[in-house]
């Protein structure tokens, strides 16, 4: 049936009228992404923010946007506009409306090999491709020792006709201390594998899809980091921290004051089905229970440079990929009613969320955003510090770009997460991936303030510094209460276990498109139980410290 169904989806899609083809620019990419942002700010283009990561088409098009109004930009904004405006040539439509002094655009068919936007390109009445280098280097120095990070791979990708993208990636990875795990409270990409050495860790990192596109949308099968909310640190909605994972994603853009995101996505449980497991001679063959989540977003943007999103999210397991998930615009928590609570066995559910986002640059160079996560809500309940179940995240933020001094930028963030909070009492429906939160690196019973200031003086380059005062409070296991009906009226962190103040110096130089040169200095106390510390920090990192890195890539 549903083979059918997807077949009879594809036979629609093939009658719709086709404009543009999609290929995504990864959210590692933050260059491209913030100057996106300080455009908006400053009222050159328009920007919904809220689902991350954009299409490349979709960013080729507010460049020529904010083109159109080069003389809104100041000197240092144009020279980055016309630097970018070469990097994503492969996405602008022939003729040009615009030629940067490196075309390949101009003439085809035509192979192209640039320096100025590292890579292999070739485009033809039909057919568009790249063929781009990864490679990384960084060090890293402190009291407690060093350790290096190098990566190295190649990312592929283009279009075919009018409506057909495809892109991959293969990122090869070699860190020499262990920093990362699912445990941690640190903010890099997570690593996709379940175990770890004790001295270096090696993983690879895949990524791509294929899409389908028309006038005012596209679907797709893609392999990515989602990231959903609006922040300028971590969200906490879908942070897209997270390894990736397979998705069926659908994006709708019917009306100027409308868009509407859906993704399926396949997830990693990492809990051990024990019946599917086996041993096959002296080797034991680890089976997890299948893991799935249904997402969706409605964006309303009633008046320029206001937008409300609304969605939710389901996380389920232990059935097969269902229909129902497959609707894309349901409240999925209703669905889960009819499907699995029953009058014989009560409450056999799955673990569903909803979450809220509003954005405002209706005021030049500001920009005010909020963002909601509710795991669980009682409305009847929520005032009564006994028996209220009101597992919610809370994120508000503001950033203002070139008030009164060109080309600074500031600004602060509040996160707040409630005790259980991405948590669930069934661990194969958690809020998580490779055991990786897929909400708030803090989790639960946390909050954070993030603080920064930025200069731009030269095109590329960004001196920054950041504060951050983070704080995790009493543990809390759901499953635990639960069995003891005690999950209700937690108090918010009542005593704080783990506690981060760090302050970062960060001098970034993009060199050519995508190629980076960058030296960090950071600052970092980390307080609390002893305990707390060694679950939630990386050795290196523990105590007071003084950190300093260099680094340099080629591509994400």
């Amino acid at each position: 049936m549903i083979k059918k169904f997807v077949l009879f989806f594809y036979l629609v899609l093939l009658l719709l009228p086709v404009y543009s083809q999609v290929t995504y620019e990864h959210i590692s990419n933050t260059s491209i992404y913030n100057f996106l942002d300080e455009l908006a700010n400053s009222k050159v283009i328009t920007l919904n923010d809220v689902v991350k990561p954009y299409s490349r088409k979709f960013i080729a098009d507010k460049l020529l946007e904010a083109k159109e109004k080069e003389g809104d930009l100041n000197k240092r904004q144009k020279k980055e506009l016309d630097f970018y405006l070469q990097g994503f040539q492969t996405e602008m439509e022939y003729p040009l409306k615009y030629t940067p002094k490196w075309s390949m655009l101009k003439n085809y068919p035509k192979w192209a090999v640039t320096l100025n936007s590292l890579g292999v390109y070739y485009k033809d009445s039909l057919t568009t491709l790249w063929l781009k280098p990864i490679l990384g280097y960084e060090y890293h120095s402190n009291k407690n020792g060093s350790f290096k990070h190098t990566y190295g791979g190649l990312a592929f990708g283009g279009y075919i006709g009018k409506h057909l993208g495809y892109y991959t990636s293969l990122r090869d990875n070699t860190i020499t201390e262990n920093v990362i795990q699912p445990g941690y409270f640190v903010t890099d990409q997570a690593a996709p594998v379940k175990t770890f050495s004790p001295n270096d860790i090696e993983f690879s990192e895949a990524r791509g899809g294929i899409t389908y596109s028309w006038k005012w949308g596209n679907v797709g099968l893609i392999k990515d980091n989602p990231k959903w909310g609006s922040t300028y640190y971590q969200s906490n909605i879908l942070s897209g921290r997270t390894p990736s994972y397979a998705m069926i994603t659908l994006h709708l853009h019917p009306v100027q004051w409308f868009q509407f995101d859906y993704y399926h996505g396949w997830l990693v449980s990492d809990v051990v089905d024990s019946t599917r497991s086996y041993w096959d001679g002296s080797m034991f063959r680890a089976v997890f229970h299948p893991k799935y989540m249904a997402a969706n977003m409605f964006t309303f943007m009633p008046f320029k440079g206001f937008s409300f999103s609304l969605g939710n999210s389901i996380i389920y397991s232990d059935i097969n990929v269902h229909a129902a998930y497959l609707i894309p615009f349901l409240f999925y928590k209703s669905v889960d009613h009819t499907l699995n609570a029953t009058y014989h066995y009560g409450d056999a559910g799955q673990n569903s969320q909803m979450f809220f986002n509003i954005s405002s640059r209706n005021i030049k160079h500001l920009h005010l955003y909020g963002s909601l996560f509710v795991d669980e809500l009682s409305l009847r309940h929520m005032f009564d510090k006994e028996t209220q179940r009101n597992y919610m995240s809370v994120k508000a933020g503001a950033r203002v770009s070139n008030l009164l001094i060109e080309n600074l930028y500031a600004g602060i963030e509040y996160t707040r997460t409630n005790p259980l909070v991405y948590q669930n009492y069934l661990k194969t429906v958690t809020f998580e991936s490779n055991s990786y939160n897929l909400g708030h690196y803090l989790r639960d019973n946390s909050d954070v303030i993030n603080l920064s200031m930025g200069y731009k003086p030269l095109r590329g380059l960004n001196v920054r510094v950041d504060y951050l005062l983070a704080r995790h409070g009493t543990d809390y296991d759901y499953q635990e209460l639960q069995g003891s009906g005690s999950s209700s009226g937690l108090p918010f962190m009542d005593e704080v276990i783990w506690k981060e103040q760090r302050v970062v110096l960060s001098v970034k130089y993009e060199i050519v498109n995508n190629a980076y040169f960058y030296i960090n200095y950071r600052y970092s106390n980390i307080t609390g139980e002893q305990s707390a510390i060694e679950k939630y920090t990386p050795e290196y990192y523990r105590g007071k410290t003084n950190t300093i890195t260099l680094g340099a890539n080629i591509g994400f």
